[in-house]
């Protein structure tokens, strides 16, 4: 049975679009106060004002979280202006596609700095924040979503470096998740398949058409399709872990 995440604070990065702004204005539909993090701070004010005009609670911090210390500061930003920290959502990450060989170095620069250094900087100013609130009312247990990717289970030509990351994330949110469960800081990993989101936008052109002939012709998932699954985990009761999610559109073969 769901339970509502009043009292409690949710911070999720990536928010300024797609799946992070659609997580955040799920989280406080629920009753979350949430923190939105992003580099584009009119998206994040606009998503703010959205969320308070209908009742909710929410902070904007404009922040790179592949500068660690921008990430720590919007942690202590957001545990001193919103009290306390029970919900971190690593949503940031970018996909750049295509061939290993002759590949543009600087896009694995890209992926290895936001998929994983970005994910580990923020993950590592909340933990001892996360911990805390998982001993104190009003739910007693909190939540450390990393959001990965298909990629993350299934190597596939044009996607080496992408899988690189994401395969790192899956093993990172495992062994976490192993050393903090007992202290009812649940860790969970949500791997989306194809979603109509900016995502693809990053991509090359001449490597997006080659990813358009594969999924173009499906009916991807919005953005709201995860924000609801990332809902589902944190809603569990207490002793009630979710530790990974799947979620690929019906269409979608591999």
């Amino acid at each position: 049975m769901a339970e509502r995440l009043d009292g409690t604070v949710a911070l999720i990065t990536g928010a300024s679009s797609g799946i992070g702004e659609a997580t955040a204005r799920a989280l406080a539909a629920q009753g979350a106060a949430v923190a939105v993090l992003a580099r584009r701070k009119e998206r994040l004010d606009q998503l703010v004002a959205d969320i308070t005009g209908q009742g909710g609670h929410a902070l904007a911090i404009e922040t790179d979280v592949t500068d660690q210390a921008q990430a720590q500061a919007a942690i202590a930003r957001t545990v001193a202006e919103l009290g306390r920290l029970d919900t971190l959502v690593n949503n940031a990450g970018v996909m750049l596609l295509g061939p290993i060989v002759d590949a543009p170095v600087e896009e694995w620069e890209r992926m290895v700095s936001l998929n994983l250094l970005g994910l580990l900087y923020m993950a590592h100013a909340a933990i001892p924040h996360l911990l805390k609130a998982a001993q104190e009312a009003p739910r007693q247990v909190a939540d450390l979503i990393n959001i990965s990717s298909v990629a993350g289970r299934v190597a596939r030509n044009g996607s080496g470096v992408y899988n690189l990351t994401k395969f790192g994330v899956g093993a990172f949110t495992e062994a976490l998740r192993q050393e903090v469960t007992s202290k009812h800081l649940r860790v969970a990993a949500v791997e989306p398949g194809a979603v109509s989101t900016e995502l693809q936008s990053h991509v090359r052109p001449e490597v997006r058409a080659q990813l358009m002939q594969r999924i173009g012709n499906i009916e991807r998932l919005a953005a709201p399709d995860i924000a609801d699954a990332i809902t589902y985990i944190v809603t569990r009761p207490r002793h009630v872990a979710v530790n990974e999610i799947l979620i690929r559109p019906t269409e979608q073969e591999g």
